[in-house]
């Protein structure tokens, strides 16, 4: 019998000791890394390519969450988390597997059981939407992540000039570079604060803060300056919403 290959990624010593103990008991599961943050997660799991995780969701650094938002496998996942009413709700939804702290270890066999099902069915779970269900909602993001091959960019909403789509991706610009993201336009609008983010044309968000002036462009079409003097198409729809924000 293969080996269910599997990463333990939490901040805290004695949680990944538990888990450690508990799978102790199970000799057909291997720990292949234990990640003590989210920045080796992501290295660990781009680069082994587990079958299962045990994710911790409050870290510091990267939650669980970013974790999975920056890895392009889609192992099996037990979440583990102290109790977080969004978290817990989007789990039992979605028919996701989570031990809330603390645990004891027939809950934990319970849980890997139901793993164990889910991996020799195949069955993937959409993580992308768990992921949304389970952030509290209303609370604009602060911060955006890029994963360029095992580096993770962590760059500050507030830095952010403007937001290009190109296809499936978004090229975030921020300080003079160019950040791409495999996201959707109108999925990463729906995170940002809408009074500081202003989608101004079908292809560009703009952060309002970086405004210099509006100039007509031909009739009905306008174009954008930024302070440093980069030029962005206005469409008829995003200058009524600039129009309510200036």
């Amino acid at each position: 019998m293969e080996k269910l290959r599997t990463v333990v990624i939490d901040d805290e010593d004695l949680a990944r000791s538990i888990v450690r103990e508990y799978l102790s008991s199970h000799p057909d599961v291997e720990i292949v890394a234990e990640c003590s943050n989210g920045f080796e997660a992501v290295k660990a799991i781009t680069e082994l390519q587990p079958d299962l995780l045990f994710l911790d969701v409050q870290m510091p650094k990267l939650d669980g969450f970013e974790v999975l938002e920056l890895v392009e496998q889609h192992p099996a996942v037990i979440f583990v988390t102290a109790y977080d009413q969004y978290a817990v709700k989007a789990f039992e939804v979605h028919a996701v597997d989570y031990l809330l702290k603390p645990f004891g270890k027939e809950r934990f066999d319970e849980a890997l059981a139901l793993a164990r099902q889910k991996i020799a069915r195949r069955e993937s779970v959409p993580l992308s939407d768990v992921v949304a269900a389970a952030r509290p909602k209303d609370v604009p993001l602060e911060r955006l992540l890029v994963r360029d091959g095992s580096k993770v960019h962590v760059i500050a909403v507030e830095k952010l000039d403007y937001v290009e789509a190109q296809d499936d991706y978004v090229a975030l610009k921020s300080e003079g570079k160019t950040h791409l993201k495999q996201q959707r336009l109108s999925e990463l609008e729906a995170l940002l604060d809408p009074k500081r983010f202003v989608r101004i044309h079908r292809s560009y968000i703009l952060n309002v803060e970086r405004l210099a002036r509006l100039e007509l462009y031909a009739k009905d079409s306008r174009m954008a300056i930024l302070k440093d003097g980069t030029k962005l198409p206005v469409s008829r729809a995003g200058y009524e919403k600039l129009k309510g924000l200036l």
